[in-house]
């Protein structure tokens, strides 16, 4: 899969591909995109980080990719 999806490679992906699956935000259905939501992180609305960080790490672990972002990290591991 390349780095950018369109609007119709989006529509086609299961919820569960997404790191916020009722916004359909944060596609990971690759390694690349594991990385790229990572790298986003920053942008997510404050009260989804924990969940996000951990839907990260949830996806990082299935594709062997090695999360380094301590902000990823503190948040998947904060109390919701």
């Amino acid at each position: 899969m390349k780095d950018r999806m369109n609007e119709e490679e989006r529509r086609t992906l299961p919820a569960d591909m997404f790191g916020l699956p009722e916004r359909r935000e944060y596609p990971m259905p690759d390694a690349a995109h594991v990385r790229a939501a990572e790298a986003y992180f920053r942008y997510c609305p404050e009260g989804l980080k924990p969940r996000l960080a951990r839907a990260i790490l949830a996806k990082a672990q299935a594709y062997g990719v090695c999360v380094k972002s301590r902000e990823v990290l503190d948040y998947a591991s904060a109390e919701e």
